[in-house]
């Protein structure tokens, strides 16, 4: 399985559903792996898995904080929005086609 350590600032999408999905109520201190990097510093992370890849994620405040910016985002989706139907513009059938009349 490839371990690959990503800092909050290069999340993806998808790696971001993976965060909220596993951590809907943030991150706790007993989530947090350290480890330390080629350069022997000192790294702590959040992990996340797909079925071949293991993501260390970099914790700090701005990890959090693009968490709940995403989960902010995802959320403002209204049914205002212009993707919806607008049922003033749908025309109603009057029943011309129906051979029962």
């Amino acid at each position: 399985m490839k371990r690959i350590i990503v800092d909050y600032q290069k999340l993806n999408e998808d790696i971001l559903d993976l965060l909220v999905d596993k951590f809907p109520d943030g991150y706790d201190d007993s989530d947090i792996i350290s480890f330390r990097n080629a350069k022997n510093e000192i790294v702590e992370a959040v992990e996340v898995r797909t079925e071949d890849t293991i993501y260390l994620v970099k914790v700090g405040v701005r990890l959090a904080q693009a968490m709940e910016n995403y989960i902010e985002d995802d959320d403002d989706v209204s049914p205002d929005d212009d993707s919806s139907v607008d049922f003033d513009e749908v025309k109603s059938d009057d029943g011309d086609d129906d051979d029962n009349d």
